[in-house]
């Protein structure tokens, strides 16, 4: 019983947008901005309730299926050489996202009321699509199911930066397109290959198929030299999203070139699937490969976070620093991911959490002030604080959660980044003082755009644009600003569900790459590896 009704729960999580939007074409305007709301709102609620149902259960076991909260799996296609199904679960590593992406996007809908009069219903078209497709790639247990979504994505993105953006709005819209489209191709030829080689006269993208299948080390096809090139292909396609050193050419101009809209969910969401990418499947499939080329992708993750803070502290266009800011913050999520200690993992995915909530704030709060008057250079702005008493005070907040202050949701994440990779067996202590050098760089840069900005002596055009904040702006920024106070004092709640899925990862990871010492290429001791942890026991039987 239990098991049905969170079945039923994530399936209309998912599918609550999508049903949506096809019915804002068939409203005016006017209305379709409601509809857009109410079913953006869903997911949001759908997931507290899931949340809150998980907790009130005494028994877990009646819920999760191994690792977990699932809904179920069915075949997709039923063709005698293919196993595909449509499977999606949810554990401590994607919940936050999922909620992350149901709080943005109704918050995004009601920041763009008054403010999108060109092709309205398009615009929450799009964001409903969007929408569930970033949730479809936060659920999705099944890797073409998974890179469906992932695609998905990639259209809807595209046309908030060419349609809704600024003058430079197509060029950034193509940059963005051919960059992630290269990365996801790639991504897809190494998804055929494993799906080809894991199971004989067949090809499946189950992931717990290929995942045991990887681990077994049984196939020369899957040897870990293929895995090696397998893994490179996969991270090539996160590290593009993330972005990540130097790989990152992309996301500046089309931070700066996008929507306000366009540059929340980049910031916020789009970003975070990389992340989560090199944490579901990069570390499942290829933990050998992961812990050995730990080090070089730490490398480029210090690289990022010096190199966005080098560039953000020069920066006098707000979106650009915005933007290297994020580079740099993202630099800190994957040596986290890399340190490979259950208290980086869980600083990770706690961070991916507070990054989202304090930069889509920074965007709508500097988006509010674009719409009043009309740029985005720093120095356009002096004397905020007399003018709009009430805006300077969200952005301070904004900012401190951006700058790592205790009491915000920027601390705890970065503190336990910090401190696992101190910790780390595979890192050397020089990546963590490096990056605590980063976080020094980004003080100097966020505290020196508050103070430009907030004091000083405005002059009368100015006062005469700058307005403070209305009800509808407040409503869109409390919510983020209460969930920063609210990971900041107490991270309890979500370091929960977080560290039971932080910890079987670490223990997976362990198990894998412990005996690889003693056993030659493609053999590894069978008594090490944890609980096979199927989501469900009858998806052999499904055929």
């Amino acid at each position: 019983m239990f098991k049905d009704w969170t079945s039923f729960l994530l399936i209309a999580m998912l599918f609550a947008p999508l049903v949506g939007a096809p019915l804002v074409l068939l409203l005016r305007s006017y209305l379709a901005k409601y509809l857009a709301l109410g079913f953006s709102l869903l997911p949001l609620l759908l997931g507290m309730g899931l949340q809150v149902f998980a907790q009130m259960n005494p028994d877990p076991a009646l819920l999760y299926e191994g690792e977990f909260l699932f809904s179920g799996a069915t075949l997709w296609f039923s063709v005698p050489t293919l196993d595909i199904k449509f499977m999606l679960g949810m554990d401590g590593i994607s919940t936050y996202m999922v909620l992350l992406t149901g709080l943005i996007f109704p918050i995004v809908v009601l920041y763009s009321w008054g403010k999108v009069h060109d092709h309205a219903k398009l615009y929450y078209l799009m964001l409903l699509l969007l929408q569930t497709g970033l949730l479809g790639f936060f659920l999705s247990l099944d890797m073409l199911l998974f890179y469906v979504f992932f695609e998905l994505v990639l259209i809807p993105t595209s046309f908030f930066i060419g349609i809704w953006g600024n003058a430079k709005r197509e060029q950034a819209a193509m940059k963005f397109f051919l960059y992630t489209l290269a990365g996801s191709l790639v991504m897809l030829v190494a998804i055929i290959y494993i799906g080809l080689n894991v199971a004989e006269g067949i090809l499946t993208t189950d992931y717990f198929v290929i995942r045991d299948a990887l681990a077994r080390g049984d196939n020369p096809a899957l040897s870990l030299e293929a895995q090696r090139w397998l893994f490179a292909a996969f991270a090539l396609s996160f590290a593009i999203k993330l972005p990540l050193f130097p790989l990152h050419t992309w996301q500046p101009f089309t931070y700066a070139a996008s929507s306000t809209t366009g540059s929340v969910i980049l910031a916020a969401l789009l970003s975070k699937m990389g992340a989560y990418g090199f944490i579901r499947f990069s570390l499942v499939f290829f933990p050998e490969v992961s812990m050995e080329f730990a080090p070089y992708i730490s490398a480029l993750a210090v690289i990022s976070i010096i190199y966005g803070a080098y560039l953000a502290v020069v920066q006098t266009h707000i979106k650009k620093l915005i933007a290297y800011a994020s580079l740099s913050h993202m630099g800190f999520i994957i040596l986290g991911i890399f340190s490979f200690t259950e208290e980086a993992l869980s600083g990770a995915l706690l961070q991916m959490l507070g990054h989202g909530v304090a930069t889509a704030a920074l965007f709508l709060l500097t988006g509010m002030l674009y719409e009043r008057h009309k740029t985005m250079d720093i120095r356009g702005f002096r004397g905020l604080a007399k003018i709009a008493p009430r805006f300077s005070l969200f952005f301070m907040i904004t900012v401190m959660a951006a700058v790592g202050l205790p009491g915000l949701s920027g601390f705890v994440g970065e503190f336990m980044i910090l401190l696992g990779a101190f910790n780390s067996s595979v890192l050397t202590s020089t990546f963590a003082i490096v990056a605590t050098a980063g976080m020094v760089i980004a003080a100097i840069y966020l505290l020196n755009m508050f103070r430009r900005m907030m004091f000083g002596e405005h002059d009368d055009q100015l006062q005469a644009r700058i307005t403070d904040l209305k009800r509808i702006e407040l409503a869109v920024v409390l919510p983020l600003v209460a969930l920063m106070f609210t990971i900041g004092v107490y991270a309890k709640p979500f370091l929960k569900d977080i560290n039971r899925s932080s910890d079987r990862m670490i223990q997976w990871v362990e198990s894998r790459t412990q005996p690889v010492n003693n056993l030659t290429e493609g053999e590894i001791n069978p008594e090490t590896l944890p609980e096979n942890a199927r989501l469900l026991e009858t998806v052999d039987n499904l055929d």
